[in-house]
């Protein structure tokens, strides 16, 4: 039986090229080895208001764009994280056995609530429900970035604990993870991972950012007071620019120090947006096609409902039992 890999993204902003390079990419590329479930996590989206359409429409971009980037649906299953209602069952069980200090550590919820006056609880609670997404799968493998990777370590330990409470029940989610990628930054500011939530328009290059536009925000990206690429002295800026041509064109160092070393800012940032552009072409391009098919991405998400929900049920049923919750004679 081969490993389970589970992993999300939110419905909510512009699917951007460093989620492509980051994620999207490997994805495709670990379906041949692992039993992969894809998560469109919409209940994570609204720990932050949504306007209710517009979330509707981003859920159904986002199963097209996983589409477009290679998921292939005979070997994943894609689905709606609200569509399988095991999610927020297991959630409130093992918020139960989650001590509020765990969550009071957690540096995403500390940094969120230090910018206004009051958040929702849902922000408090956020990481109990990725613990729930991955837990119901009982995933082996949950490929996540560094700003996730504090949520994870809390997956392990809420899996732990409730293990030693009740008995064996959770797969405990390996930390020596795979490599989830490329690391983009973002281009008016080379020293914060790219964003899907930042403001302006100079900060990323979404999936469906059309030629003009991605030339355009490639122009202004921030570079460094060097007059040229400079391998041993560029800032952060001109080393982002390279990353990204480098992680589309699979480049060795030594093929990039060749091809750029002393190539003057204007050109590297041309030569970059044509790499960017050529490559999303043809994802975008199949993104259309999918979308105009009439059904076809209803068809999809429901089949990826019908493929998670047996196993996320049997766990949360499984879950129960060990707890000692009420069994119906109907489920006996």
């Amino acid at each position: 039986m081969r490993a389970r890999v589970l992993s999300g993204i939110q419905p909510s902003g512009n699917l951007h090229i460093g989620n492509y390079l980051g994620a999207l990419r490997n994805w495709v590329r670990s379906q041949k080895d692992y039993e992969c479930f894809f998560c469109i996590v919409d209940l994570h989206a609204i720990t932050a208001y949504q306007e209710p359409a517009e979330l509707q429409a981003k859920i159904r971009e986002l199963a097209a764009l996983f589409l477009a980037a290679g998921i292939d649906p005979k070997q994943s299953a894609i689905f709606a994280q609200s569509d399988v209602h095991a999610h927020t069952e297991l959630a409130w069980m093992l918020t139960c056995v989650t001590p509020m200090g765990w969550l009071e550590r957690m540096t995403q919820f500390k940094a969120k609530s230090a910018k206004q006056e009051s958040v929702g609880d849902g922000i408090f609670q956020y990481p109990v429900l990725m613990a729930a997404d991955i837990l119901l799968y009982q995933a082996a493998i949950v490929p996540v970035g560094d700003d996730q990777s504090q949520h994870l370590e809390l997956t392990r330990d809420i899996a732990t604990r409730f293990n030693s409470l009740y008995g064996d029940t959770f797969v405990v989610p390996k930390t020596d993870l795979p490599s989830v990628g490329a690391r983009i930054m973002g281009l008016d500011d080379p020293t914060a991972k790219m964003s899907k939530s930042a403001i302006g328009s100079g900060h990323a290059i979404a999936l469906l950012d059309d030629p003009a536009k991605i030339q355009k925000t490639m122009m202004r990206a921030t570079t460094d007071s060097n007059p040229e690429v400079n391998f041993e002295t560029m800032g952060p800026g001109v080393a982002n620019l390279l990353t990204i041509y480098q992680a589309f064109g699979e480049k060795t160092n030594e093929e990039m120090r060749a091809e750029f070393a002393g190539m003057r800012y204007g050109d590297l940032k041309k030569r970059v947006a044509g790499m960017v552009i050529a490559k999303l072409e043809p994802l975008q391009a199949e993104y259309h096609r999918i979308v105009a098919e009439p059904g076809y991405l209803d068809g999809i998400l429901q089949e990826g409902k019908e493929r998670a929900a047996p196993v996320a049920n049997q766990t949360v049923a499984t879950a129960k039992s060990r707890m000692g919750l009420y069994k119906s004679l109907a489920t006996i």
